[in-house]
């Protein structure tokens, strides 16, 4: 029986898969408890990334008028 004990303690397969679960889990605890400083400092970031953006596009006026006349008609 000890044996038995022993051999399991040593057993290495299938400890990756446990180490990436549990940094995954320690990954999205600390998103949970950091919730809101990650999405104001979202907010903040993307307020002034887009802030001047209206200054550095030319807004468009409307669809340009095209002036079609029978006349240009060849036959």
């Amino acid at each position: 029986m000890k044996s038995l004990i022993k051999s399991f303690l040593k057993e290495e397969e299938g400890l990756g898969t446990v180490e990436i679960v549990i940094i995954i889990a320690v990954l999205v605890g600390l998103a949970i408890i950091f919730r809101g400083a990650i999405f104001s400092f979202l907010d903040q970031l993307l307020k002034k990334l887009f802030e001047g953006s209206d200054k550095a596009v030319e807004k468009p006026t409307g669809t340009p008028s095209y002036n079609i006349s029978s006349s240009a008609n060849p036959n």
